[in-house]
């Protein structure tokens, strides 16, 4: 995605990277770089604003559950293979993480 408005950093990187870059989890410099580009990006600023508000959302109302050690270790196994750019089932995902809910006693969801 692109505004089409020159910028020192280009919209598909900041939207790339706007996790990262919401979770606090980039360098200072990249953070400074993208806070320049949102602030006058209009486009990627509605997009940050939209994902920021859908952070807070989920954090209020999942915030409050314990994670089974199992499936938070399955998941950041999971992230890891995706960052390292091998592909993972999405099947697979589903299956274990109904497994992980119902050996924690919390209902499945249903497709």
């Amino acid at each position: 995605m692109s505004c089409g408005e020159p910028h020192d950093t280009d919209c598909s990187e900041v939207l790339d990277h706007l996790y990262e870059f919401l979770d606090h989890e980039m360098p200072d410099g990249d953070c400074a770089k993208f806070e320049v580009h949102i602030d006058e990006c209009s486009p990627c600023l509605e997009k940050y604003g939209l994902e920021q508000a859908v952070k807070k959302l989920v954090k209020r109302c999942c915030g409050h559950d314990d994670v089974p050690a199992d499936l938070r270790s399955k998941v950041m196994g999971r992230i890891e293979l995706i960052r390292s750019g091998q592909s993972v089932p999405e099947q697979d995902v589903v299956a274990e993480a109904r497994a992980a809910e119902k050996a924690a006693g919390s209902p499945v969801a249903q497709d």
